[in-house]
């Protein structure tokens, strides 16, 4: 994209990013919180994920940050290791060889999970955020943002954090201040508000946000509705460079001959490398301009520069993040400038305007999170996919269940397991099956017609979606003003997805 599309775009992509920055905040402390790490770690992994990856990534929407997935394995590293240092060295391990990934070309791993498994994934966060942040809205905060797992580290789980919410000390503060948020937030996507000139320049998390620290002002002086310390946004004070120095680690080089340290390197490479493909995947699903499809091996360079960068300057790992992304995507940005420009407000809200940070309620956050998470899950998502076919909606549905009551990757891994258990199960039904039928289903030919290359591309047997890797390579390998001919009449199941892939390449070839 030209620098000049950039600067046109600054109107959609600045508003935007404030509204990641927003998401990101709490985000990058909490996940920092829950993997065990120094709650500076989060801080340094946003900025560099939002500058250092938005600069590389071939991503117009994608955003990157410490990833929530990632905290467990990140805690029982450190722990294992006994060392933040000495895990910072394993977490530049994973930089490297993610780059390697993507020079290897590893990003088509993508391409293999259906398109039911990533759409369960975006409604199981998008559950799992709303669902976690109830508590938040009450002002129930004992638990970090940045915990999404099932079974949380306060003993509770999800379903119980929620059920046993009047059995705790609720803030009348932070209820008051989350129902101001949530009618804002709410009535600023309405026409009236879009249509106006002026009120629709102004982004509603912003004025939900400021409403919040003004109403927690106020309540200062209330017995009923003061909202106390622990429910704000807790960002650490720095005076001097002495103090930014000591919140910064660095990686202990002594650890590199450590086995161990080059296991969980090797751990950490493998589970974010995967974590960054289906957010790809997932992004580019929710993209509502349809630009491109986002370069996948380029994304393993973008997240590995960023983990290299991240390690060696105090950070934990970063992937490519479906929860500010979608945030992104749904404040309009338009292009990479919205996630480098979260990366700089971060910069800014640490190093420029603590104090005013620390002033934000976390209610009021909670709020614009639950707004995101709504969006990604809303019921009518459930309904289109349950008038679709079963071989689409059993692996969504699994998607979602398990997501919400294990984690992201076991939930992603259930769904692809059972998406692969149904097309046996239908080709067994049927008398179809063989083996090597979910390999070989497509061939392609070429011959020469009036001075044109035709390209014959046979589907036979049955086209599952492990075939997409080989069509999307097949597709993309074609040379512009040659002939395309796709024959269909020897494939006697056609999975859904290839023909989405088929489809979007006859609208791409008509333009």
């Amino acid at each position: 994209m030209k620098s000049n599309s950039y600067i046109s775009n600054l109107k959609y992509d600045l508003p935007a990013g404030l509204v990641v920055f927003f998401v990101a905040l709490p985000l990058c402390l909490g996940i920092a919180l829950a993997s065990g790490a120094p709650l500076f770690s989060g801080i340094i992994s946003g900025i560099v994920g939002g500058i250092v990856a938005g600069i590389v990534s071939g991503s117009s929407l994608g955003v990157s940050g410490p990833a929530a997935g990632l905290a467990v394995i990140v805690l029982t590293a450190i722990n294992d290791l006994q060392s933040f240092e000495a895990f910072l060295v394993a977490g530049a391990i994973a930089g490297a060889l993610q780059i390697v990934f993507g020079i290897l070309k590893g990003g088509k791993v993508a391409l293999i999970f259906p398109s039911g498994v990533i759409k369960g994934m975006l409604v199981g966060i998008g559950l799992i955020i709303f669902l976690k942040q109830i508590p938040h809205l009450v002002g129930l905060d004992d638990v970090a943002e940045g915990d999404l797992s099932f079974i949380q580290q306060n003993g509770e789980n999800t379903i119980s954090e929620i059920t046993s919410i009047w059995g705790y000390n609720v803030s009348n503060g932070a209820i008051l201040v989350s129902i101001v948020s949530l009618f804002i937030l709410i009535f600023w996507q309405f026409k009236i508000i879009q249509k106006n000139k002026v009120l629709s320049l102004i982004p509603g998390p912003l004025l939900a946000v400021v409403s919040g620290i003004v109403m927690a002002k106020v309540f200062e002086t209330s017995s009923l509705f003061k909202i106390d310390k622990e429910h704000f946004v807790d960002i650490p004070l720095m005076k001097n460079y002495s103090e930014l120095s000591e919140k910064l680690f660095f990686p202990d080089w002594s650890f590199i001959s450590d086995p161990q340290v080059w296991i969980i390197g090797v751990t950490i490479a493998i589970v974010a490398s995967i974590e960054t493909l289906l957010c790809v995947e997932a992004t580019d699903n929710l993209d509502p301009y349809h630009k491109k499809v986002t370069p996948k091996d380029r994304e393993l360079v973008a997240q590995g520069a960023s983990n290299v960068v991240a390690s060696l300057i105090g950070g934990i790992p970063v992937t490519q993040v479906i929860v500010r992304s979608s945030a992104n995507i749904q404040a309009g940005g338009k292009t990479k400038v919205s996630a480098i420009f979260h990366g700089l407000l971060l910069i800014v809200a640490v190093f420029v305007i603590p104090k005013i940070i620390n002033m934000i309620p976390l209610a009021t956050l909670a709020a614009v999170l639950v707004i995101v998470g709504y969006k990604l899950a809303k019921p009518q998502i459930f309904v289109e996919m349950f008038k679709k076919k079963m071989i689409q909606f059993l692996p969504f549905i699994a998607t979602v269940l398990f997501m919400i009551f294990t984690d992201l990757l076991k939930g992603v891994s259930i769904g692809f397991v059972i998406a692969l258990i149904y097309i046996i199960y239908i080709n067994v039904k049927d008398g179809n099956f063989e083996l090597k039928n979910l390999k070989k289903s497509i061939f392609l030919t070429t011959k020469d017609v009036s001075g044109k290359t035709l390209n014959h591309i046979k589907m036979i047997n049955n086209v599952t979606f492990l075939s997409k890797p080989k069509l999307v390579k097949l597709l993309n390998n074609i040379e512009t003003e040659s002939l395309v001919e796709i024959d269909i009449s020897e494939a006697i199941v056609i999975h859904p997805d290839v023909m989405v892939i088929i489809d979007d390449f006859e609208i791409q070839a008509v333009h």
